[in-house]
């Protein structure tokens, strides 16, 4: 698609010059534009993520405290109501913090565990090897490490914080079903999440939206436990006492209101910036590949699988090129297109394709 020519800088990265504008996307957007867009978006997201935690963990302080039973003559004071609120959010920002800093260094890891990934060497495919080191040439990245996942079903994912530290992976149930050219489109697409930095955020998104998950969990059975033992006692002790302060019921009102709705609105961001970029990813493997028939005729085979992949859960089915979970797989559900999918429609991706090799 583009053909410019291509400038080492210092810090290793290549810099296309004169390219054209991508076909698909905006115009006058390059790769550079592109790459220096989902940086900022990811410092963005990011950050946004940790504010979202350490509110979460403010209001679960803070109906904790509601109903702990620690109240004063006249009710709930509101400085205890700050006061669990402050150690709540302390303790969202450090489990954000530590999470990120996790999942900067040790997250491409464990994601490749967690999904049963194994690094394969040159002699154990070398047909696979040098389609990727071709791909990785022509994207002007290093070479990732190569895994496979011994599983039946039709997928690919990459992985890691930066082209340095990127894999890539495929499982064998799609190695086995590509031929030379959808093989080609489908490492293209993976690699292209290396070139546009998505694998950096979608893995510190999927840790950072974890914990808000699990804490959601935690702090909803603690708030019920503590309502049901302690708010009690505490109401009863204060039941002869004034009337509570106004302004600490809006407080508790709004951090419940909070803690309910902040997984959702997390979950939600994750998946929207998900769908976005698989279709850059398509669009970037078209740019590597020059073929788009590549990548459409992998994607109509993934299309029709109907095998779930198995070791995945929730947290990183968005890193893979298609939902490999069950509810999607089995049911055919690759072309839903709502707010809780977590790729786009395949019939769509295909038809963008499609486009980009007629225009």
């Amino acid at each position: 698609m583009a053909d410019g020519s291509k400038t080492a800088v210092p810090s290793g990265e290549v810099v296309h010059q004169d390219l054209p504008p991508l076909k698909g996307l905006p115009d006058n957007l390059t790769y550079n534009d592109l790459i220096a867009r989902n940086k900022r978006n990811s410092s963005f997201l990011v950050v946004l993520m940790i504010v979202i935690i350490t509110l979460f963990g403010g209001s679960v302080g803070v109906i904790a405290v509601a109903w702990s039973g620690s109240q004063g003559e006249n009710g709930i004071q509101l400085g205890t109501v700050l006061g669990g609120a402050l150690v709540g959010g302390f303790l969202g920002l450090l489990a954000s913090l530590i999470a990120t800093a996790w999942s900067w260094f040790s997250g491409a890891d464990a994601i490749l565990r967690m999904t049963g990934s194994r690094e394969i060497k040159k002699s154990d495919d070398p047909q696979l090897f040098n389609v990727v080191e071709e791909l990785a040439i022509a994207g002007g990245v290093p070479l990732p490490r190569i895994c496979v996942i011994d599983d039946p079903s039709l997928n690919a994912f990459a992985t890691g914080r930066d082209p340095e530290h990127a894999a890539v992976a495929i499982t064998s149930g799609l190695r086995k079903q590509l031929s030379r050219d959808e093989l080609a489109g489908v490492m293209a697409h993976e690699l292209s999440h290396i070139r546009h930095y998505d694998i950096r955020l979608g893995m510190l998104m999927a840790t950072l939206a974890g914990i808000i998950v699990f804490a959601a969990d935690a702090g909803g059975r603690a708030a019920y436990y503590s309502f049901l033992f302690g708010g009690r006692r505490g109401g009863g002790r204060s039941s002869g006492g004034g009337g509570a302060n106004p302004l600490v019921i809006v407080i508790i009102v709004v951090a419940v209101i909070f803690a309910i709705i902040a997984p959702l609105c997390a979950m939600l961001v994750r998946f929207a910036m998900s769908r976005q970029r698989e279709y850059l990813a398509d669009a970037g493997a078209v740019e590597l590949t020059r073929y788009p028939d590549g990548l459409i005729g992998a994607l109509s085979k993934l299309e029709n699988c109907r095998q779930p992949l198995r070791h995945v859960g929730k947290s990183t089915a968005p890193l893979f090129i298609v939902n490999p979970l069950k509810a999607a797989v089995r049911k055919g559900r690759h072309d839903a297109s709502n707010a809780f999918s977590t790729h786009p429609p395949l019939s769509e991706r295909i038809q963008r394709l499609r486009a980009l090799k007629s225009g």
